[in-house]
């Protein structure tokens, strides 16, 4: 769906507009959270929190940036102070000044491979993705943003906020290191590294729309109970 359509349902409460906009970015904005706080359980919670603290203020998204992009700069505050609530001694100096917060994905690929094929991949994926979570978080973030999500070096700097040139620094430094411990002979199999579609999927879409619902629900009992107050009320 075209993203002015999207946003423009979603403002005018469309029924069933806000789940589509789940769907559409949930495994970029998962990623990108899961870059940062390498946990994909605290990953979810994060992209649900990011949904929630999105969807309230909704009406004040001037398009600036994309919609992704404004979605992802939320994500990846969220996931900050996920991180420094958790107390890391990660350096996190260099990873974002400023962070503000934006974009999207699409569907994994389905494939039907034997089952020592499913294994061997299995393993390669394992292997990427330490190598991938022992990378520099500053790296790390990048190389989720720019290589597994395909967002433009653009669309990562506008995210982060740091310049464009930056951005390809860290790239380059990030897929140096990757060579260096895994070879050259893994790079096809980065694509397939934390994989999203299917169950976790459908994971994630539940419990927004889930949590969306408590907080329209507790929204229209606080109104009803200031516009009709109870004979007892002081």
């Amino acid at each position: 769906m075209e993203e002015h359509i999207a946003l423009d349902e979603l403002k005018r409460g469309v029924p069933g507009a806000d789940k589509r906009l789940v769907q559409q970015y949930n495994r970029t904005l998962w990623r990108i959270a899961r870059g940062i706080l390498r946990d994909d359980g605290e990953a979810e919670e994060a992209v649900q929190d990011a949904y929630l603290r999105a969807f309230s203020r909704i009406g004040n998204f001037r398009g600036d940036s994309s919609l992704g992009t404004w979605l992802a700069r939320i994500t990846i505050n969220e996931a900050l102070r996920r991180l420094h609530r958790r107390r890391e001694t990660a350096d996190l100096a260099g990873l974002v000044d400023g962070v503000d917060a934006d974009h999207c994905g699409g569907p994994l690929a389905p494939t039907t491979p034997t089952p020592e094929q499913a294994t061997a991949r299995g393993e390669v994926r394992r292997m990427v993705e330490r190598a991938v979570d022992a990378l520099p978080t500053p790296y790390r973030l990048a190389f989720m943003m720019r290589m597994l999500e395909h967002m433009s070096i653009e669309e990562t700097a506008a995210a982060l906020h740091i310049p464009a040139a930056t951005v390809k620094t860290r790239l380059h430094r990030a897929n140096q290191q990757l060579r260096e411990s895994l070879g050259a002979e893994l790079a096809a199999a980065l694509e397939g590294a934390f994989p999203f579609a299917g169950v976790r999927c459908e994971h994630l879409t539940h419990a927004v729309m889930a949590r969306l619902a408590m907080v329209t629900a507790a929204a229209t009992r606080w109104g009803s109970a200031h516009t009709h107050p109870s004979s007892n009320s002081c």
